[in-house]
């Protein structure tokens, strides 16, 4: 890779599997749209340096769920890079990630970059807290890498979705997450998931991006849970060395697998 080459990068989030691979979320059946969303991104030009995965990787709290996941991002031969959500389950997850090509809440640095894969879980909560040990340890992974530019990757929103049941399931502790990030001054890119919707707005000189999910999406600013009809997606980033950063949206649909 030259200094002018970018650090490309295939964000997935939310693909909610189960061991059983016609398992269906709401009339979707996560296997298979996991799979079209795989075969999108192998039938195009544009090739990633590694995949970003921040979190609900499965529905059903079964080690057979996550060989599913195994199974179907093994094949696309990237390091992938992988944070908990709420449906995850901690343990399981960290066992059936355990080796290469995947990782598990490890950082990784690239092209002038350091991607920071955080735990943003609490037991048994639907939302999150980042908390100060993790905040610490964040601190201390920054100051001691020689990376110029950070791009911090967690399950939960640092931010309100304008959606009343969505922003009672979000990060709890987003204002402090912010503000801490935000004195860092290295930290240029925010990256989540969660919300299964389109999310884009800046903090402090900060951008926080949230992706859709590779499954089911739910209705923009609804007060009460709902899901909509947008088909699944992902997002394809490029990291430059410079700091500046790009990213697309691709939504998959039947036609464009």
């Amino acid at each position: 890779m030259s200094d002018a080459d970018p650090v490309k990068v295939l964000h997935l989030t939310d693909p909610h599997l189960f061991a059983d691979r016609q398992g269906d979320l709401r009339g979707t059946v996560t296997y298979e749209s996991l799979r079209a969303v795989l075969d999108h991104y192998r039938a195009g030009d544009w090739r990633a340096d590694l995949a970003l995965v921040t979190g609900d990787l499965i529905q059903d709290d079964s080690v057979g769920a996550y060989g599913r996941f195994r199974e179907l991002l093994e094949p696309i031969g990237l390091p992938v890079y992988c944070v908990p959500g709420n449906h995850d389950v901690r343990s399981l997850m960290q066992e059936a990630l355990r080796g290469p090509p995947f990782h598990y809440c490890e950082p990784v640095e690239a092209g002038d970059w350091l991607i920071a894969n955080i735990d943003s879980c609490e037991p048994g909560d639907v939302g999150g807290r980042v908390g100060n040990d993790e905040l610490r340890s964040l601190h201390e992974l920054i100051a001691d890498s020689s990376a110029a530019h950070v791009a911090v990757c967690l399950h939960h929103p640092p931010a309100l979705m304008g959606s009343r049941w969505l922003d009672s399931v979000g990060l709890e502790d987003k204002e402090a997450f912010l503000e801490s990030l935000a004195r860092s001054g290295k930290v240029r890119l925010i990256l989540f998931g969660h919300v299964h919707q389109v999310y884009e707005a800046d903090h402090d000189g900060i951008r926080i991006v949230g992706t859709p999910s590779t499954c089911r999406q739910f209705a923009r600013g609804s007060d009460e849970f709902a899901v909509d009809d947008n088909p699944p997606a992902y997002r394809r980033i490029s990291l430059y060395t410079d700091g500046r950063f790009e990213h697309e949206l691709i939504w998959v649909t039947d036609e464009s697998v």
